[in-house]
């Protein structure tokens, strides 16, 4: 919940300014819900556009009397190409179960998006040697899915420890969680799991994208806080490239 109607256009503008530089990598912005319709407008009208729109949440039902809440369906309208399911904030301030979260995944990929599902744990939780048993529970109700589900999907593994708090997990540590996820999905849903992509989310920065990014399990990034520095933004994006 950042920024402004003029912040977030020229944010979009910058990243257009340097689109000949992200070819390569997937850039998806996830703006406030309530600018989706003037970012749309901003990016539709470019020719080739590397940059994708995305949204940071999403109600579970399709309609109805939900009042304050954004159908999936409304989502697509404006081309999201992903949506944010089950962040950190959403199950902390919330309360967002892990059943409202599979409700919101399948919520997503009925309307043809890309729900990308974060996980993640707390310090105590890290601290008593818990985080492979939280995330196993977080996953639990989405593995009962249909493998056919993870054709389209993404998870981003974000340590609530490291987001906001300048700590960052440091490589070896995210990429021993990336593997270990990386061989539960091997397990549920076989060479499938290859291909999909486990992003990295908690305070990542430019100074340290290179090292994350060149451990074997870590496809990509979550970006934060960073996010609203288009250098800072810029200097991660140019480490997928």
């Amino acid at each position: 919940m950042n920024g402004s109607r003029v912040f977030a256009e020229e944010l979009v503008i910058g990243l257009l300014e340097h689109s000949s530089s992200l070819s390569k990598a997937d850039v998806v912005i996830c703006p406030p819900s309530i600018y989706l319709h003037q970012l749309w407008q901003k990016l539709s009208g470019q020719n080739e556009n590397p940059i994708q729109l995305g949204a940071q949440n999403v109600g579970a039902q399709d309609e109805g009397a939900y009042t304050g809440e954004i159908s999936s369906g409304m989502l697509s309208e404006f081309d999201c190409a992903y949506v944010l399911v089950g962040h950190s904030e959403r199950r902390a301030l919330f309360a967002e179960t892990d059943s409202q979260v599979a409700d919101k995944f399948q919520a997503v990929q009925r309307y043809g998006m890309t729900p990308v599902l974060c996980i993640g744990e707390s310090l105590e939780q890290r601290e008593s040697g818990q985080t492979f048993k939280v995330l196993a529970e977080q996953l639990k109700p989405l593995l009962q899915f249909p493998i056919e589900v993870w054709r389209n999907a993404v998870i981003a593994y974000e340590p609530v420890w490291a987001i906001g708090t300048g700590q960052t997990a440091s490589p070896e540590q995210a990429q021993e969680v990336h593997a270990w996820l990386r061989n539960l999905l091997k397990d549920q849903v076989g060479r499938l799991a290859d291909d999909i992509r486990l992003l990295y989310g908690g305070s990542v920065k430019p100074d340290n994208a290179k090292m994350l990014f060149a451990q074997q399990d870590i496809n990509g990034f979550l970006v934060g806080g960073a996010s609203l520095k288009l250098q800072d933004f810029l200097a991660i994006c140019r480490v997928a490239e």
